[in-house]
């Protein structure tokens, strides 16, 4: 057996020895813009998945950094999403009470778990695997954990305590019984937050708005009288430092309890992060290897985990930034990640200054940004089946656990597919005694009987079937083809295929050998 070269199994020895101080240069200053818009939002999200803020922090260094190194593409960089973030709080929180370490120990054991799917999927070279999440899912899914998400910040925004429900809906008739005891104080905050964001947002597209938004919304709060900022809540302190080593706990329940929703978490990540990674290397002309990237994945987030990481995906805005700030290796999101690091040992104190209704201002632009009515438009546009879809997984995020909801919307796109398939076109003509159907699409078991149907209604002394477009056939559609064909041999007819291609002639022919089949065969 050969085994691996050097570069495949350290494969940024491929590009590393053509660094130059040039371009080390460039990738530190696009690394340092990648950083200060990856601090708001790692922190944005580790409260959405219900952890610390710090935990925010550790997903966006030891993972970003494996994820870089280890993975196909040049501008991708991973790290904590709000989708991902959302899963994650969803499907643990049923478990254990938010912030315990319980809760934290089952977050960091899913994304092991997930971490070890996806791997499992690259060394299979199953990439291809996450084609089955179709687009229509992925926008439906967004667009539902955007609106899930900023029902889970409502309670901030409104300065109110409200336990933690298992679906969007519950959560929400929940949070519109505590509607009376809002806290206004808080509320406005967070409005001002919100406006200012959006303002800075519209007039300087390029800006770093949520950061903006975040400092201006805490220098408020410091600067307004204690009467009116006593009772808001603020970011928990924790003590500064790199991400903690962390010894995970394989019991078997608790893995059997996160197995469906890890499974569903790394498939949702693949998707994500080779969609952006295959937007981004069209724009730059690079070759992506989709199996090293997503055996890439899972490798950090199998050894994430054990410094404290939750699960990471790619991330679109800063991946975008990473291109468009002319980023010339992945060293520039190694720098990104050592320089979060940096501002997780010396810049923790800042965090404890931070409301939480200015943060949860912060998550309610980020779940305005997951929204892409563009691509809802197209689609509606473009296909009526595919809208369904989206339509459906939509749904079911807001009555359902998001992960459950994932595998409705494939499940929704595998049935319209299948029932597009079931149904291929067919042509018909009559010539002279022969009468002609062009079959378009497979024969598989799915379709035996629509084409059986057609079959059947067919008057030709000789039907014969037009093949040079059947590219597969299966053992159902080859058991059909001779039925038919015996049929027609008793009432004096025959069953022709005319230009069948030679994987279908000989998988026809294996049922009963050359000599039995009642099919006959012409050019």
């Amino acid at each position: 057996m050969r085994l691996p070269d050097r570069q495949t199994l350290l494969p940024f020895l491929r590009w590393l020895p053509g660094t130059s101080r040039k371009t080390l240069g460039n990738d530190l200053l696009v690394g340092l813009t990648g950083a200060i818009l990856a601090l708001p939002q790692s922190l944005a999200y580790a409260l959405i998945a219900g952890l610390p803020a710090e935990y925010g922090l550790y997903a966006a260094i030891v993972p970003v950094i494996i994820a870089c190194l280890w993975g196909s593409s040049w501008h991708l960089i991973c790290g904590p999403t709000a989708a991902i973030s959302i899963v994650l709080f969803t499907s643990v929180s049923p478990m254990a009470r938010i912030d315990s370490d319980e809760f934290i120990a089952l977050i960091l054991l899913l994304t092991f778990l997930a971490g070890l799917f996806q791997w499992l999927l690259g060394m299979l070279r199953f990439g291809a695997l996450v084609n089955f999440v179709s687009q229509s899912v992925v926008l439906g899914f967004t667009l539902g954990a955007a609106l899930v998400i900023a029902i889970g910040q409502m309670p901030n925004l409104l300065g109110v305590e409200v336990a933690s429900q298992p679906t969007a809906l519950t959560s929400l008739l929940q949070i519109g019984q505590h509607l009376p005891e809002a806290h206004w104080p808080s509320l406005a905050l967070a409005a001002f937050t919100l406006l200012l964001s959006v303002a800075v947002r519209r007039l300087w597209p390029k800006a770093p708005a949520l950061l903006i938004g975040l400092v201006c919304g805490s220098l408020l709060a410091w600067l307004l009288p204690a009467r009116f900022t006593a009772d808001i809540a603020l970011v928990a302190p924790f003590a500064g430092g790199l991400p903690p080593l962390t010894m995970l706990s394989f019991d078997l329940d608790d893995v059997l309890r996160l197995l469906p929703a890890a499974v569903a978490c790394g498939m949702l990540g693949l998707v994500t992060s080779l969609s952006i990674a295959r937007a981004l290397a069209v724009k730059s002309h690079q070759f992506l290897d989709a199996n090293q990237e997503v055996r890439a994945q899972g490798l950090s987030n199998m050894l994430g985990p054990w410094f404290s990481a939750s699960l990471s995906a790619g991330s679109f805005t800063r991946s975008a930034l990473n291109l468009q700030a002319g980023a010339r290796t992945p060293l520039a999101g190694v720098f990104s990640a050592l320089l979060v690091a940096l501002f997780a040992v010396f810049g923790a104190a800042l965090l404890t200054h931070i409301p939480l209704p200015v943060m949860a201002a912060g998550i309610l632009l980020i779940c305005w940004g997951l929204v892409d009515l563009p691509a809802i438009r197209a689609l509606r546009r473009v296909s009526r089946s595919e809208f369904m879809v989206m339509l459906l997984t939509f749904a079911a995020t807001l009555v359902l656990e998001l992960q459950t909801a994932i595998y409705a919307g494939v499940l929704a796109s595998l049935f319209f597919y299948l029932k597009r398939t079931s149904q291929p076109r067919v042509r018909l003509w009559q010539d002279g005694d022969d009468e002609v159907l062009r079959i378009e699409g497979s024969i598989f078991f799915g379709a035996c009987q629509y084409i059986q149907q057609l079959l059947q209604r067919s008057r030709g002394q000789r039907l014969v079937i037009d093949a040079r477009h059947i590219n597969f056939i299966d053992y159902a559609g080859v058991e059909m083809l001779h039925q038919e064909a015996r049929r027609l041999q008793a009432l004096k007819r025959s069953l022709v295929l005319r230009q069948a291609r030679p994987p279908v002639v000989e998988e026809i022919l294996k049922l009963e050998g050359a000599e039995r089949c009642p099919v006959l065969f012409e050019d």
